[in-house]
């Protein structure tokens, strides 16, 4: 996400301070480890404050009531009780600096008695509470020496500004020659020689500056022609007038915003119309929407990124549980060999007394000869009673061992079937996200965890709906508990089951019992079925239908699994399911 700027940070204090000065303290929450989030009252409304000091989200903004969320932690209960009863009398930001001072006082016009201190430095960014000599009540993490040897800070330590950015200020009465010369003073790329000649500015700001004047952040400086300078001085002015005149507002650029360079010319009416949306905190809920935006998108990619993560093991784990199966089933295969041997045995009396050790008995119905090791001090019957022992041992495990094999190659199916929706699955959808991940709960559940544990009342499942080109209703299901929904919870006489034939996939559920179904309907599930599968990128793809009712649960299997008898053979074509998908209801 874009880093908070001078330019931006500038532009949310000047909207904020007319309309929260003076507020009165009254809440504070801590939603994560790295942000707090600070509600004050003023004689009209409640607004709301956002401090983050997380290393790659640093920012400070207003926002919309946000839910009710960490008012038990620790750094929010300081907060609480440092600024309850104060109010906000002063919001402050040094010139050139992403530093940001809240002063809270008992009164408007008192003497300060509490200050809330952000600082947006990527990753040494923090957030201090300090009481009126400066002192360090709270910190949002603690600085130790071996941390950082400037700077060194803790709860109880007298608290000092961070060090000054390097840099001249800029400013609009600084003639083109110095600024000029101040630039070809360091033989170094168009971009670095900005960032290191002034403060206060940020790779995102450089990169507008830049664009907007038609260059290049590695350009040589001493390249640069006179007309090229200019333009970009041109430029420059234009940034720091809407700077001065605080003619800042929000929009895109790129997969960032920018805050400045407003062109469009407003009308009469127009300029009223932002007047009104600037007293509803229009810069700061743009903001705010825009960092919570890309929040959900970080949220989801660490999810996506642990919930493959378990996936992966857990298929390791299956397919090591089950090769041990497969293993054991070997080890078990002489079962009928011993029952054989044994039958020989008692059918060739002559053996004992041959004294021999190693024998091949001729099977009696023409088969192979079979090597037998005997023992000359014991019975026939004997040795051949101690071969149906250990033949029927051995057809135990074969009986015991089958099930466990079924069961861990259903496992895998599931799991397969799984990291497949992970695949197929949109990577801004937390709640599929969430949804995959509850699937796995049955496949982690420790045996030795036998307390009872609360269940949340679970929500209907929402699967993928679609509409054939007849109006048909078809369902998609995108995890295990919507598989089982739709297949049987949901179902109802007449509906039709899909699914991509003996690969992991989707179940797909063609309404049937809404209204008559034709040949297209048909061919529409089987599309579906067969793109939301393993062998999507095949041209055709097996796929059977069967009526909902010949449908069955495994049981002992957790949801998605199901089990059926007969039903049709038809030909899916994944790409022509595309046609479908823009029809996704929200």
């Amino acid at each position: 996400m874009q880093p908070q700027d001078t330019t931006c940070l500038k532009a949310v204090v000047e909207e904020l301070q007319p309309m929260l000065l003076p507020a009165r303290f009254e809440k504070a929450q801590q939603p994560s480890t790295s942000s707090v989030q600070l509600g004050f009252r003023t004689l009209t409304q409640r607004l709301w404050l956002e401090l983050r000091w997380q290393a790659d989200g640093a920012r400070f903004h207003g926002l919309p009531a946000p839910p009710r969320q960490g008012e038990g932690s620790t750094l929010a209960q300081q907060l609480q009780h440092a600024l309850g009863g104060l109010a906000l009398v002063s919001l402050e930001q040094p010139p050139w600096e992403r530093v940001v001072q809240l002063g809270f006082a008992e009164r408007p016009g008192a003497t300060p008695k509490r200050f809330v201190v952000l600082e947006l430095m990527g990753r040494h960014s923090n957030l201090f509470l300090l009481d009126e000599h400066n002192s360090v009540i709270a910190i949002g993490r603690q600085v130790q020496a071996h941390q950082s040897r400037l700077r060194p800070i803790g709860t109880g330590d007298s608290y000092s500004p961070p060090p000054p950015l390097q840099g001249a200020f800029p400013s609009r009465i600084e003639p083109f020659e110095q600024w000029r010369q101040r630039l070809l003073l360091r033989p170094e790329t168009l971009g670095k020689a900005l960032l290191q000649s002034y403060r206060g500015l940020g790779p995102a700001l450089r990169e507008q500056l830049l664009e907007a004047a038609n260059l290049s952040s590695t350009l040589e400086v001493t390249l640069l022609t006179e007309d090229q300078l200019l333009d970009l001085f041109s430029v420059w002015q234009r940034w720091l007038n809407d700077l001065e005149t605080n003619k800042l507002s929000f929009s895109p650029w790129g997969k960032g915003y920018r805050c400045w360079g407003a062109t469009a010319e407003k009308s009469d009416a127009a300029d009223q119309n932002a007047a009104d949306q600037k007293n509803e905190f229009c810069f700061n809920y743009a903001l705010a929407a825009f960092y919570g935006a890309g929040e959900q998108r970080r949220q989801c990619e660490i999810a996506q990124q642990k919930l493959n993560q378990q996936l992966q093991q857990l298929l390791s784990r299956e397919q090591r549980e089950l090769t041990q199966q497969e293993d054991l089933l070997a080890r078990c295969s002489g079962e009928a060999l011993l029952q054989m041997q044994a039958n020989l045995l008692l059918c060739r009396p002559d053996v004992a007394s041959s004294g021999h050790r190693h024998l091949l008995l001729e099977d009696p119905a023409g088969g192979e000869s079979l090597p037998v090791e005997l023992d000359p001090q014991l019975s026939l019957v004997f040795q051949a009673q101690r071969f149906y022992k250990k033949a029927r041992k051995l057809r135990r495990s074969v009986e015991a061992i089958k099930p466990r094999l079924a069961h861990h190659q259903r496992r895998l199916e599931l799991l397969e079937n799984s990291l497949l929706q992970l695949e197929l699955a949109n990577p801004n959808d937390l709640e599929l996200l969430e949804a995959l991940q509850s699937d796995l709960n049955p496949f982690q559940t420790k045996k030795s965890q036998t307390k009872r544990q609360h269940k949340r009342p679970e929500k209907e499942p929402q699967p993928l709906t679609l509409t054939s080109s007849r109006g048909l209703r078809l369902l998609v299901g995108r995890n295990h508990r919507q598989n089982d929904w739709i297949s049987f919870r949901n179902a109802r006489r007449g509906d039709l089951w899909f699914h991509a034939q003996e690969q992991p996939g989707s179940h797909v559920v063609l309404k049937g019992s809404e209204q008559l179904v034709a040949e297209a309907d048909l061919q529409a599930a089987a599309d579906l079925a067969a793109h939301f599968s393993r062998s999507r990128g095949n041209l055709r793809v097996p796929v059977l239908m069967v009526p909902v009712e010949q449908l069955q649960r495994i049981p002992g299997m957790e949801a998605g699994l199901v089990r059926h008898g007969g039903g049709e053979l038809l030909w899916g074509e994944p790409d022509r399911a595309l046609a479908l998908l823009p029809s996704l209801k929200p």
